[in-house]
């Protein structure tokens, strides 16, 4: 879905360790907690999973022309 991957540029991660640092950054690691713990409901959890399955398949290449093409 195009809007849920143009918000994981500009949404920020809204609790916890990395509060306010914007979702497409997060770290693996963190994503990789949340995938083992369950992703929150709603459309919080949906952008969390976009990211965690970008970055573990290695398609960080998705985020960064995102950032190209909005300008982030």
């Amino acid at each position: 879905d195009q809007e849920i991957l143009k918000s994981i540029i500009y949404s920020k991660m809204p609790f916890g360790k990395h509060k306010g640092l914007l979702l497409c950054d997060l770290p693996t690691y963190y994503l990789e907690w949340f995938a083992s713990k369950g992703f929150p409901e709603g459309k919080l959890g949906m952008q969390l999973a976009t990211v965690y399955e970008i970055k573990t398949n290695d398609l960080q290449y998705i985020i960064e022309d995102l950032k190209k093409l909005y300008n982030r």
